[in-house]
């Protein structure tokens, strides 16, 4: 059973994304059953579970990517099953992926530089006719590339390959390439996996400094359990599909039906994130 707790930000303020009722199902699997919750506008939400929980599929939801058979998913008030896919960058949702989804041949300064082109309606023809106002809008996409680059400290390898770079490096390229599409929502999926622990270290002061500095919402799926409940606001928990539990970080963490998730029956509440901190996520 579903246990509600309070969390940091007061309740009466519209949510920037809402999530009533989704389910999915594939063939007779059921990945998502009736799940529901809000995340408000500058909160960071992290979403927990073990694996196979679902936390994956609700990510490939909000990114347009899975359909849904029932519920509704509201961005800024607009239902996202009405937009097609290819909008979902320009009404301001942004996306890291677990597996890098990087242009590794091309350059760091010309990945980051992919991220504006979703605010570029320049059209064909003016573009190719070098039109008055294509040159405003490359002028302010190169500005806002060097913006991004220079707040992830990415200037000493900007003419690099990305294929050159180690693996933490990359992670801080496809972040830039996310913000450069001047996101209000970023879905950050697993943005800890395959960090050395130098760079975990940085990591939950980036996300909240990135937070604050550019008004963000963040929702967060994570395995490193020392991250969420250190950066998020309040945390979604989810099982076999299901929510099972929402509220504070220090509420979730100690809820009974996320300690049976995560360590079975037989497992003590105080120790159960830490131990399976690095689990998988689903």
């Amino acid at each position: 059973m579903t246990q509600d707790f309070g969390d940091r930000h007061a309740a009466a303020v519209a949510p920037l994304l809402r999530i009533e009722g989704l389910s999915v199902r594939f063939g007779g699997i059921v990945a998502l059953d009736g799940v529901g919750f809000d995340v408000a506008a500058g909160q960071v939400c992290g979403l927990i579970g073990p694996n196979g929980a679902g936390k994956s599929t609700l990510f490939n939801c909000l990114s347009r990517l899975y359909g849904w058979q029932a519920g509704r998913i509201e961005f800024a008030g607009r239902a996202l099953d009405t937009l097609p896919r290819h909008r979902m960058a320009a009404l301001g949702i942004g996306r890291t992926f677990q597996n890098l989804a990087l242009f590794t041949s091309m350059t760091v300064r010309e990945n980051v530089r992919v991220g504006t082109h979703t605010h570029q309606h320049a059209g064909f023809l003016r573009d190719a006719l070098r039109l008055p106002g294509v040159r405003r809008l490359e002028e302010e996409a190169e500005a806002r590339t060097e913006e991004f680059i220079a707040l992830l400290d990415l200037g000493a390898v900007a003419d690099r390959r990305v294929a050159d770079l180690p693996f933490g490096t990359q992670k801080r390229v496809e972040l830039a390439r996310a913000l450069a599409a001047r996101p209000r929502l970023l879905l950050l999926d697993e943005p800890a996996c395959g960090l050395n622990h130098e760079e975990l270290e940085g990591l939950g002061d980036l996300i909240l400094a990135l937070r604050a500095r550019l008004g963000l919402t963040v929702l967060l799926v994570e395995h490193h359990m020392g991250l969420v409940m250190r950066v998020s606001d309040k945390v979604v928990a989810l099982n076999f599909g299901r929510k099972i539990a929402e509220g504070t970080p220090e509420a979730v963490r100690r809820h009974p039906e996320v300690i049976r998730a995560y360590l079975g029956d037989d497992g003590a509440a105080e120790p159960a994130l830490e131990v399976r901190q690095h689990a998988r996520a689903a």
